[in-house]
């Protein structure tokens, strides 16, 4: 059994960003060699999440404004009690508890194996410093 290990790492310009790294994993599997097995994309930072959708502008959209009223940014400690630490990020917490940590996808004959418009999407929450993901492949 093959075991693969990379990090790939971002910097978001804005608060909140979602960014398709498909291609990016992609590469990792061949990278890999491995041709059967499994593919683990994990966010390592509690402010950030990897989650599997369709890449569609107004769905994107939707995410961040459903995120937005579930838990909109308000830095002051009124709002979220984690912010009386003195940070300003209690909606991140949440916003990735509800968007999740990792995926895992099969890897068929070398390819991710996707159903129709899967893609493979970090959402970052708290952005503007460098956060990294874990992509993690075993098989044959």
């Amino acid at each position: 059994m093959k075991s693969f290990r990379k990090e790939l790492w971002f910097q978001t310009p804005n608060r909140r960003d979602y960014i398709n790294i498909t291609r990016q994993v992609e590469e990792c599997v061949r990278e890999s060699g491995v041709r059967e097995g499994m593919v683990l994309v994990n966010a390592m930072h509690i402010t950030a999440s990897v989650y599997v959708n369709d890449d569609e502008s107004g769905l994107l959209q939707d995410f961040d404004d459903f995120l937005e009223r579930l838990a909109p940014f308000d830095a002051s400690p009124q709002k979220y009690r984690h912010n009386r630490t003195g940070e300003d990020n209690g909606d991140a917490h949440v916003k990735r508890q509800v968007m999740g940590r990792e995926v895992v996808v099969a890897i068929t004959e070398g390819k991710l194996d996707f159903g129709p418009w899967e893609q493979i999407f970090y959402a970052e929450f708290d952005g503007k410093r460098r956060k990294r993901v874990l992509v993690k492949i075993i098989g044959e």
